[in-house]
């Protein structure tokens, strides 16, 4: 305890920093430099796994963005701040490190107006100038004692290798839910931001008394969204209530601007809640019902890809393969940068045996968001032409994933591999026991193994071999067995040498 006490004393005298907001001197494991590269690496396919980006209405999304830089102006702070609407009904927004900011769809049409759209980006932009994510991944690296000690004496470039090593890093970070301080403190400049840029700041007291009153509905939609990572409550209405009087109750609210931005997506309301609902016919297998919804929604706004590409998930879970791919299709006609319609066109293809197409799909969705599902189904199309070198690869990638392709993954690169090299999985020798000798054999692996082929072979002093077969029938994960051996004690010690192998046929 001593000793890492000593070293978390060594990392503070060498990592600590003053935070540009707060101007508190904190941890400085992350620099500023490190921050801004996580950020942009993350950025995509954060976007990528929370349904993509919202472009039926591009000038949407310009308008959000001028709203934002004309926040992040007023900070004082250097980031290369960049602005997001995702096309996602779930109310929701989040910050990576660096200024990386998205919004989903579902959260702008619960604002009122331009000043509170600036005080959920005010908000999101004071997690970024006060390096909430920075300090949340440096308060994990310090509960785990050994990479903190590995750190040192390390560069900065190692440590954010290290970081960004641990896999899924921006799913991790934005949903992160924040503690009471991180959320006092973004509400705290949050709300200085949108005062400093013009704006009345009394839209932090809205947008909060908004929040409450929807989280006391328990609205499911918003408990996985926003209020998941941001857990509104009376108190931060009160303090934003004192903040907003200290810097003075005037400014834009901006609600005519807000209105005139929003139309285009305003008079969509009751395509996108078709949508959603025909999303939760599907989930629970409805399928009928939820193509009627969905049909209505693509009438509604035919320009949008994510109406096109939930019936041809619907029609991928109803083995239409053919209906489905010409679903995909229409998807990616109208917004070809999101992996989903790829990988949704790839599956699809493959159940209908083209092979080359699908091969093209899934490595177009792996180049937009690398997935477990994606380098499983082209180990399965390489075992399928009889590659088994390219089989192996795509099986190896798939398997770092825990998900339900990555564990298919692992079982296929089992069933491939462990036949010809079966000593990396099967271990066996010959031990003395009171019966007389005896095999030993143990499976190494996580699955079940069954017709286990033991070789042993005596060579003797004449350069002769004699080989005897043993079979175990079967192997749990992990577990050993010792089978008897039908030789004679003599047969071993008059033997020159003798060697022990595994053979296990598919």
């Amino acid at each position: 305890m001593k000793r890492l006490t000593i070293l978390l004393l060594a990392v503070c005298l060498s990592g600590c920093a003053v935070n540009p907001v707060t101007g508190n001197r904190e941890l400085g494991l992350v620099s500023r430099a490190q921050e801004i590269s996580i950020g942009q690496e993350q950025y995509l396919p954060s976007q990528q796994m929370q349904g993509g980006q919202y472009s039926v209405d591009k000038s949407l999304t310009e308008y959000v963005s001028g709203v934002g830089l004309k926040l992040a102006a007023v900070t004082g702070i250097d980031l290369p701040f960049e602005f997001v609407v995702l096309n996602n009904s779930v109310p929701n927004a989040w910050a990576l490190p660096g200024g990386k900011i998205a919004l989903n769809r579902g959260l702008l049409t619960e604002l009122n107006s331009e000043a509170e759209l600036a005080a959920v980006l005010g908000h999101e932009i004071a997690h970024a100038t006060a390096r909430h994510g920075a300090r949340s991944m440096e308060r994990g690296l310090i509960l785990q004692g050994a990479m903190v000690a590995a750190m040192i004496g390390t560069s900065n470039s190692a440590y954010a290798g290290a970081v960004l090593g641990a896999g899924q890093l921006g799913a991790q970070l934005i949903t992160t839910k924040y503690g009471r301080d991180a959320e006092r403190e973004a509400d705290y400049y949050g709300t200085k931001y949108l005062a400093d840029a013009g704006y009345d700041p009394r839209a932090s007291i809205t947008l909060q008394q908004t929040f409450v009153r929807l989280s006391k509905g328990r609205n499911q939609n918003w408990l996985e969204g926003l209020f998941a990572s941001h857990p509104p409550s009376q108190e931060r209405v009160e303090n934003n209530r004192a903040r907003a009087a200290e810097l003075g109750e005037t400014g834009r609210t901006g609600k005519a601007e807000f209105k005139a931005a929003m139309a285009y997506l305003d008079g969509k309301e009751a395509a996108y809640a078709a949508y959603d609902e025909s999303r939760k016919l599907a989930g629970k297998k409805q399928w009928d019902a939820a193509v009627a919804l969905v049909g209505k929604a693509v009438t509604m706004e035919p320009a949008e890809s994510a109406f096109h590409g939930l019936r041809g998930d619907i029609r991928l879970q109803q083995k239409r393969y053919e209906d489905a791919i010409t679903n995909y299709d229409r998807a990616i006609e109208r917004d070809d940068a999101y992996f989903a319609w790829y990988l949704g066109r790839g599956l699809s293809s493959s159940k209908l045996d083209l092979r080359g197409a699908a091969r093209s799909d899934f490595e177009n969705s792996l180049r937009i968001l690398p997935t477990a599902i994606a380098y499983n189904e082209l180990g399965n199309l390489a075992e399928r032409d009889g590659n088994e070198e390219a089989a192996l690869r795509y099986y190896a990638q798939a398997a770092k994933s825990g998900s339900a392709a990555g564990q298919q993954a692992a079982a296929r690169y089992l069933s491939i591999d462990l036949p010809r090299q079966p000593a990396n999985y099967v271990k066996s020798g010959i031990v003395n026991t009171a019966q007389g000798p005896g095999l030993w054999v143990k499976n190494d692996t996580n699955q079940t193994l069954s017709n286990i082929q033991i070789r042993v072979s005596l060579t003797w002093v004449e350069s002769t071999t004699d080989n005897y077969i043993e079979t175990v029938r079967l192997l749990k994960p992990g577990t050993e067995t010792l089978v008897r051996l039908r030789l004679r004690d003599a047969q071993l010690v008059d033997a020159n040498a003798y060697t022990v192998s595994a053979e296990i046929s598919r």
